[in-house]
């Protein structure tokens, strides 16, 4: 008897702080984003990420090249989308800026997304990806 009411009260104690211990994305877990070719939520293709990995839109994922309009990006993350392959960022014209967007948890719209210089439209231009928890 003395055991299952140790047993009882330890199982309760973890219990209670795994409850009351924040959710903490980590590295070692891998996450997904969903993209999407229209709008999010609906439709869209699961990747999984790993941290600070390039993900190039080529192979398996040469459809969304140039073609990704919605992202949903897990809450405790940040994601990179860039126009060009190789996760490098080299600008569009004389604004560097546009060619690349960084986007935290949350579903956006790639035709209204924040800039550094205010919102841009980045529809259909995304070529690869890097994601990392926050």
């Amino acid at each position: 008897m003395f055991y299952k009411t140790l047993f009882a009260s330890t199982l309760a104690a973890v219990l209670t702080l795994a409850a009351a211990a924040p959710a903490k994305p980590s590295p070692d877990i891998p996450a997904t984003i969903e993209v999407c070719t229209g709008n999010c939520p609906t439709g869209g293709v699961i990747i999984p990420v790993v941290s600070d990995s390039c993900i190039n839109l080529t192979g398996g994922l040469t459809f969304l090249n140039k073609e990704i309009s919605g992202a949903i990006v897990p809450a405790g993350f940040v994601c990179t989308f860039f126009q060009n392959f190789g996760c490098t960022a080299t600008g569009t014209g004389n604004a560097p800026a546009n060619s690349e967007v960084v986007l935290v948890g949350g579903t956006w719209h790639m035709s209204n997304v924040p800039g550094l210089s205010g919102p841009v439209n980045f529809n259909d231009l995304t070529s690869s990806i890097s994601c990392s928890p926050l």
